[in-house]
């Protein structure tokens, strides 16, 4: 399984989604109202435990954290010999 459907079936798994079609690459998680400030820490804690990787305080930005898209581009980038695209 590719990286964003890994992520994508954490969050529809874990969190409320009450249209899974709604929820693209891009979609912003904490303005889309799919993930809250409690939900990221454990998303991290998904993403830390599933990829081998630990994110950085500073880290934690919307840039690397926002989108199932950008969360995917930062498991590139921190992980390149893990993730799959």
């Amino acid at each position: 399984m590719v990286t964003q459907q890994r992520v994508r079936q954490f969050i529809i798994e874990n969190f409320y989604v009450q249209d899974p079609a709604e929820l693209r690459e891009e979609t912003s998680l904490i303005d889309g109202g799919y993930v809250d400030s409690t939900g990221m820490l454990e998303l991290i804690a998904f993403l830390e435990t599933e990829f081998g990787i630990q994110v950085a305080d500073n880290e934690m930005v919307p840039e690397n954290l926002g989108s199932i898209g950008r969360i995917a581009d930062y498991l590139r980038r921190k992980a390149p010999g893990v993730v799959q695209r």
